[in-house]
């Protein structure tokens, strides 16, 4: 009797432009390999129409998140987060996301992240929600932030991890899962090097599609489906089963996100 595999896509932004053409398909192959299961980050408050309409289309596999991504944390920030604030009166969530500090494109607004981080950790705290968070090149500034904070009540996924094996025990430290993906696969990606020190329990799957597409697909416009290719790296890596990877990390998200 063949068993059926779910694996669960932690982060992917299924409303993005780059499906327009084809977003029922790309949707209907993910399915079709296992993965059943998208939790979808808010960017701004340009995208929360295209994320509800993408729940109405599939209201069985998609989950969504809201919140104001740091890169778009610009002079509006106020009206951005009050945009989050109402939504989060109106109806549920999974996650507030995807949140965070990036110093990568813009160091101008670092005053303004740090504000926004801070307000939406504590409507998670609130709402009793995970927190997603979004960290490029400011990891000492977010930890800084994840010190103040931390409480039993605060917990969440460090979507995209990237750092190094002392930052992945720092992060999990302030009760947060590490989101991986395409990134795993990369001969220069790193994590790879130890994430078998790190504990499964502690590990999400992920795509961040359309972005960072894992081998053999780097480069190219990255799809929920490919999150098989992170599972089969894990598998290796781990030296367990692809039904073991899915089934362990599928039941860490169930824990996360309540469902």
């Amino acid at each position: 009797m063949k068993t059926t595999i779910t694996i669960t896509d932690t982060h992917t932004h299924l409303y993005s432009e780059e499906f327009d053409q084809d977003r029922g398909e790309m949707i209907q192959r993910a399915i079709n390999a296992g993965v059943s299961r998208f939790f979808i980050p808010a960017i701004d408050s340009t995208c929360t129409q295209a994320m509800y309409d993408l729940e109405q289309d599939f209201p069985e596999n998609v989950f969504l998140m809201m919140g104001l991504h740091p890169t778009y944390v610009k002079d509006n920030y106020e009206a951005e987060l009050a945009h989050v604030a109402s939504e989060l009166t109106k109806r549920k969530f999974y996650a507030i996301g995807e949140i965070g500090i990036d110093l990568y494109w813009d160091k101008t607004h670092l005053k303004e992240q740090q504000i926004a981080f801070r307000q939406q950790i504590q409507w998670a705290k609130q709402y009793k929600l995970p927190i997603v968070i979004h960290c490029r090149e400011a990891f000492d500034e977010i930890f800084e932030i994840l010190e103040e904070e931390k409480s039993p009540e605060l917990f969440g996924i460090f979507h995209c991890f990237s750092g190094t094996y002392e930052q992945a025990l720092q992060a999990i430290s302030y009760n947060m899962l590490l989101g991986i993906g395409g990134v795993v696969t990369f001969k220069n990606g790193k994590i790879d090097q130890f994430l078998d020190r790190i504990d499964l329990q502690h590990i999400v799957l992920e795509t961040d599609s359309p972005y960072l597409a894992p081998i053999p697909f780097r480069g190219k416009r990255n799809e929920s489906s490919y999150v098989v290719n992170v599972v089969a790296k894990l598998a290796i890596i781990y030296n367990k089963s692809v039904a073991e990877i899915a089934q362990i990390t599928t039941e860490n998200s169930k824990r996360v996100f309540g469902i």
